[in-house]
């Protein structure tokens, strides 16, 4: 079951504090704190040694630190969770390195077929009368005037680089492949696992909605007694879903000189707001600088669509701020028509994996766009508000949107892919709403129809949607009147230049023959 985690800050009231500034509770969780990183410390040399069972274990850590048994419980939870952590990053970041490396030898090919074509140039150029050969250059031979150096000599230059950078990373994929494991801890961590058969959800810390009670381990029972208690009041919520049974977890740690308190536990049903998805669903389509929304009822056609903008360039706080706003208005508009979201499942690994190929603007526009922030915060505040959630394939939603409903109904890409997402998260849900390509591009296509619909969809997205002369931005979608001519005429061109190619080769042999 999914769970929920509040935070907030300690309160420290002026009238509970000592001379030296801090609360009694904040002076036990400082010295506590010590004690908790220690064990942690030995929890997970043991836990990496599997010298002991977790019964074993816990025991050692009660008798050496003089803690009880629900402390031993959450030191071993934690070290536990820090070693799967540090396990699952060590396995994304050797997976990270892997696809930089396949994306540095990909242009390393690339690029040193460049120079023996630049070096097949020159010799066309030593010729006489080169200008008039019926050969032309694959590479021009050009010079840049700033640096005075050809185009050979800086695409020299860069191979070179590039030779560097792969060797490099050669040897930290293989480093980190034997390497031993580094677990990195906090010194101010103090973690408390829950229990739903406890009362109040914890044994050691019992919280009755205001005030919290804290069961002190025996090392420091002499300094503080058996509880330690303090008053930190409710969790405010728009929406307040902790409820009063049930697991809770508790976590507390220093950050930025203050301490912190957070509670983890399993939240109480909402309401259910949107309704089943057959009657209807709205599609986002997200880009950079946009969010393009669109509202399909239960026959699958347009009924409302918008586009929310979003400002480029902001500080980390200022771009939370507005995919905050963004996400409320968008829960807004489903609560307005009872319907779910449908969400795009995009995994952006590889493409940023082959940013050091694709130029500054592109790394700059990916590196700054923030959709893993805004997928998260989209689905927090649905689940609040009872919105039902679903993600779908985002394959060929832009060229299908763009070839099917930009021109119908007179939108932008964006809202013309939000349909086509809507569509296909209601298909999901047992409607019938078809993917085929207009009968205009499909008769011309010859595709097979016992195939998947997305294989016509990758053969015109493939032959046509990026080759031919009338398309060379998404605006260009518009100005097509009939997808048909344009199909028909490419294939007659491909036609026509393959019968000339092979007119030729016969021709060539009727030659050599005789």
């Amino acid at each position: 079951m999914s769970t929920i985690t509040y935070v907030k800050g300690l309160p420290t009231p002026i009238q509970l504090m000592n001379v030296l500034g801090i609360t009694e509770f904040e002076s036990f969780l400082n010295d506590f704190a010590v004690i908790y990183f220690k064990a942690t410390c030995d929890c997970i040399e043991k836990l990496e040694k599997k010298e002991l069972t977790q019964s074993k274990l816990n025991t050692y850590l009660q008798d050496k630190y003089g803690i009880n048994k629900r402390h031993a419980n959450g030191v071993i939870a934690f070290a536990s969770g820090k070693i799967d952590s540090a396990i699952e990053c060590r396995k994304n970041h050797i997976i990270q390195l892997e696809g930089k490396l396949k994306s540095a030898i990909e242009w390393l090919k690339k690029h040193e077929k460049k120079l023996k074509d630049i070096k097949a140039t020159a010799k066309i150029y030593l010729q006489k009368n080169w200008q008039y050969r019926k050969l032309k250059c694959k590479v021009p031979i050009a010079c840049d005037l700033y640096n005075r150096k050809t185009n050979w000599q800086n695409i020299k230059f860069k191979v070179h680089q590039k030779n560097r950078y792969i060797y490099r990373l050669k040897k930290q994929i293989s480093y980190l492949k034997s390497a031993k494991l580094h677990v990195k801890i906090s010194t101010k961590d103090i973690f408390v696992v829950g229990s739903k058969d406890e009362s109040f959800g914890n044994q050691v810390c019992q919280y009755d909605g205001v005030n919290l009670r804290f069961r002190v381990p025996y090392c420091l029972e002499k300094k503080y007694g058996e509880y330690v208690k303090v008053a930190i009041g409710s969790f405010e919520r728009n929406i307040n879903r902790l409820a009063a049974s049930g697991a809770k977890t508790w976590h507390f740690y220093r950050q930025n000189y203050k301490w912190n308190v957070a509670v983890q536990f399993s939240p109480k049903p909402v309401e259910k707001v949107s309704r089943p998805i057959q009657y209807g669903a709205i599609g986002i389509d997200i880009n950079p600088s946009s969010i393009g929304w669109a509202y399909v009822d239960k026959d699958g056609n347009l009924t409302a669509s918008g586009k929310i903008s979003l400002k480029q360039g902001l500080s980390s706080i200022a771009n939370r701020q507005q995919l905050v706003e963004a996400c409320l208005q968008l829960a807004s508009i489903a609560s307005t028509y009872a319907c779910p979201i449908v969400f795009e499942d995009i995994d952006f690994n590889a493409k940023k994996q082959q940013l050091r190929e694709k130029g500054r603007k592109y790394a700059r526009m990916l590196s700054g766009w923030a959709y893993s922030k805004l997928f998260d915060l989209l689905q927090s505040i649905l689940s609040n508000r009872g919105i039902e959630f679903i993600l779908v394939n985002p394959a060929y939603t832009s060229a299908l949107g763009c070839v099917k409903y930009m021109r119908m109904y007179g939108i932008g890409s964006d809202v013309a892919a939000a349909i086509v997402i809507a569509r296909r998260g209601m298909s999901r849900g047992g409607a019938s709403m078809s993917e085929r390509l207009p009968h205009s591009i499909s008769a011309y296509l010859g595709v097979n129809p016992r195939k998947h619909v997305w294989s016509g969809l990758s053969k015109f997205n493939q032959n046509y949607a990026k080759n031919t002369a009338i398309v060379k931005s998404r605006h260009d979608y518009f100005s097509v009147p009939n997808w048909g001519t344009v199909v028909k005429d490419t294939i007659e061109r491909v036609v026509s230049s393959d019968q000339s190619r092979v007119a030729s080769k016969s021709n060539d042999a009727s030659v050599q023959s005789l």
